[in-house]
């Protein structure tokens, strides 16, 4: 029966991506035929033949995308570790001990209401053109992701858990790490998945506000010269690599979880 039910699934998968093959590809040649007839101005839509004809150039030819693409994602790597360690760090502190919560509450609440973008112009006066205001924007976007969901992991555990833990005579440290911490992993994971994501926003939305490389730079300068196909085809880049990242930590996630 499980053999029959996992062909099944395979099957169903398998008609899943033929379809959406399918759509994608027609979706493409009603875009091209639209901008080759003129009905919609190429300089606003470009064509998709172009866009990945730049794709193709900037990645085998120049290799000035995954140049520019090395520099965005070394800032990301950075930023998501920071800011995932600090929310981390503070959402378990926070779970331990509630006061302390109660004592950054205001303060945390008023910072995460900020458009993190907003202070990109303060970041660049504090750290300049260079990565370090991109790292810092990026890691101000994973703090408080990653903040909320360890926090609200850790305190979405079993209550009937805690109690029989208690009733069999662990201590509150044990209870911490092998009951809360572990019963909050699931959810942790969600935020750094999120977490990862907006870091690679924050720095993206850094670069393109100033900066001298990455990808947010690139997207600038060709939006600067009226290069709508580069344009594209740097957002395209940007999709796959944004559903790449994605794909990773959940396999990061999958295989430390696997005693589930």
């Amino acid at each position: 029966m499980n053999a029959v039910t996992a062909q099944f699934s395979r099957r169903q998968s398998l008609q899943i991506l033929m379809w959406q093959v399918i759509v994608l590809t027609a979706f493409l040649v009603l875009w091209e035929i639209v901008a080759r007839q003129r009905l919609i101005d190429p300089l606003f839509i470009g064509h998709p033949s172009k866009i990945f004809t730049h794709l193709y150039k900037s990645i085998f030819v120049t290799g000035q995308l995954l140049t520019e693409a090395g520099w965005t994602l070394w800032s990301t790597a950075i930023a998501f570790v920071l800011g995932s360690a600090g929310g981390l760090a503070f959402g378990l502190l926070f779970v331990a001990y509630p006061a302390l919560e109660r004592f950054f509450d205001p303060l945390f609440s008023a910072l995460n209401a900020l458009p993190r973008i907003a202070l990109a112009p303060l970041f660049l006066l504090w750290f300049g053109l260079g990565v370090t205001s991109k790292i810092a924007l990026g890691t101000s976007l994973t703090f408080f992701i990653v903040l909320n969901s360890t926090v609200a992991g850790a305190r979405s555990v079993d209550s009937d858990w805690l109690t029989l833990s208690r009733m069999l005579g662990a201590s509150k440290a044990a209870i911490f790490f092998k009951v809360t911490l572990v019963s909050a992993v699931p959810t942790i994971f969600s935020g750094l998945r999120l977490g990862l994501i907006y870091a690679l926003l924050g720095v993206i939305g850094g670069e393109i506000i100033a900066s001298q490389h990455g990808l947010g730079q690139m997207l600038t300068y060709l939006a600067g010269t009226f290069d709508t196909d580069g344009v594209f085809a740097v957002l395209f880049f940007l999709a796959v690599l944004g559903v790449v990242l994605i794909h990773a930590m959940s396999a990061v996630e999958k295989h430390l979880l696997r005693w589930k």
